[in-house]
């Protein structure tokens, strides 16, 4: 989930709609505000694009429409107080635990839950049922949406190309449905490409303006080819 963002009930439904702005800049450590000019309006474009990508394989979001140029129209949802990392490459972390090379493909995918936003926040499917933060039935629903939005990214990306090495996903409940809440920004998506990096910045270090800017652009081109 983008801490960033901004929600807010929409004056004329506020019972059905909310709106969420996004901001023109991000934080690449807890107490460090970068700001990029425009940042807001290309996380929009890219978040539309990939929702409306992600519609035609029948995918629930919340995402109805944009609104302004750096906000789109959401659903009402009631947030779950956790997000799924899918992995199509070994992390640092992954790496470390079963001794193999950093960014390594995998053959299977891997899902992490994540409760909170700290480096410790990894948990597994067990404690979210035992503390009452998923349902199992809903579980099941968000590992199975994970899995089709990872085959359709990795089948966009690879088309171009490129290689989607990590993404992660937030759910929320609209009526009693599960859909997917977030997010297809630059801090969430992990992408390399397999030839010429012009252009690129290593998603796993975007700590200046100029490294977001750089590889916010490399996202909303590929959304245009």
């Amino acid at each position: 989930m983008i801490t960033e963002q901004t929600k807010n009930n929409l004056p004329f439904d506020d019972q059905n709609y909310l709106m969420v702005e996004y901001p023109d800049y991000f934080f690449p450590t807890k107490n460090k505000r970068v700001k990029v000019k425009h940042l807001g309006q290309k996380f929009v474009s890219i978040n539309q694009f990939f929702y409306d990508y992600l519609k035609e394989y029948h995918i629930p979001s919340v995402y109805v429409k944009d609104h302004k140029k750096n906000s789109l129209v959401y659903l009402k949802f009631r947030q779950l107080p956790f997000s799924v990392k899918i992995l199509n490459r070994s992390d640092k972390r992954t790496s470390k635990i079963f001794s193999i090379k950093e960014g390594l493909q995998l053959e299977l995918p891997i899902f992490e839950y994540h409760f909170g936003i700290s480096k410790d926040s990894l948990v597994s499917e067990s404690h979210l049922i035992a503390f009452d933060l998923c349902a199992i039935e809903d579980l099941k629903v968000i590992n199975r949406i994970c899995s089709k939005v990872n085959a359709v990214l990795k089948a966009f990306f690879e088309r171009r190309h490129e290689t989607v090495a990590e993404f992660t996903c937030s759910f929320g409940k609209h009526n009693n449905k599960i859909y997917l809440v977030d997010d297809f920004s630059p801090l969430s998506l992990k992408v390399f490409p397999e030839g010429d990096k012009n252009g690129w910045a290593n998603p796993y270090s975007l700590n200046t303006s100029s490294e977001m800017r750089r590889y916010t652009d490399f996202l909303l081109n590929l959304t245009n080819t």
